[in-house]
Order: C-alpha cells, then sequence, then structure tokens
C-alpha cells in the first residue's frame, strides 16, 4: 500500500481541455515565487461524475522563458515529483470534504530552479491550498 500512496497516474493528470479551459476562466489564482496557481474547488462535480480522484494537477513552463524543451521538461519534471511526494494529506482531505479540485502550476521564473527550492515552494502551495479549502468548504448557513 505504501508504493500506491506516492504515485501520479493518467487519472491525476488534468488533461481535458474543456476542464483546463474553465480553470483559467473561472479558477482563481495566487502566487507564490516561481509559479502562479489557478485552481478551482468544486463540490458539485465531484458528487455527480462519481470520480475516483479528487485531484487533478497540470503544470506549463513558457517557451518564451526556456527555449530548450530539456529545461521545460526538467522544471515540470521535477514540480511533478515535489508534487507526487507530497499530495498524499491534500488529496486525504478533500476526500473528507468531498470536494474536488483542480490546480494548474504556470512556472513565472526565468532561470532553472534546483529541486530543493521546487519542494519547498510546492509545500508552501500545498499548504495554502489545505487552508483555501477550509475557506471554500465551510458549510452553507
Amino acid at each position: 500500500m505504501l508504493a500506491r500512496q506516492f504515485t501520479f497516474g493518467k487519472n491525476e493528470r488534468l488533461k481535458s481541455r474543456k476542464q483546463i479551459e474553465q480553470l483559467f476562466a473561472e479558477g482563481q489564482t495566487f502566487t507564490v515565487f516561481p509559479y502562479r496557481m489557478y485552481y478551482t474547488v468544486n463540490r458539485e462535480a465531484f458528487k455527480s461524475q462519481n470520480r475516483k480522484n479528487n485531484l487533478q494537477f497540470g503544470i506549463g513552463v513558457s517557451g518564451k522563458n526556456f527555449k530548450k524543451a530539456v529545461d521545460r521538461n526538467r522544471i515540470k519534471r521535477l514540480t511533478k515529483e515535489a508534487w507526487r511526494l507530497q499530495k498524499l494529506s491534500l488529496q486525504q482531505r478533500l476526500k473528507e470534504k468531498d470536494v474536488q479540485l483542480n490546480v494548474f502550476f504556470i512556472y513565472s521564473s526565468s532561470k532553472l530552479a534546483e529541486y530543493k527550492y521546487l519542494h519547498e515552494k510546492v509545500h508552501v502551495i500545498l499548504s495554502k491550498l489545505d487552508k483555501l479549502i477550509d475557506e471554500n468548504n465551510s458549510p452553507p448557513s
């Protein structure tokens, strides 16, 4: 079971063009340098679509800042790894609250960063998302 906790499967990737467009059009945003975050918290969609995954993730890196695909892919790979290792507590929290969260990272720096730095930033983002879920998910009065 331990090995299955830290996976990043196909169903956890934000691939649907419709969902991504909705995320950019209607989603909220915040910045934790070097990332700009877009996210949507959706309670109804999770219940109606009866999905197994309640957390979907995507990442983009500008070709303007990084001309070489090797550099863009490295940033994506390091960010995905940091996300994969730290997302578990957020995922469990979403299951408890019965909510779906779509998240999209945009890397906005023009410099390559080390893994340790990105890992710390992803941790900050996850704790911020955790707080935002509590705020957005307070019971209706």
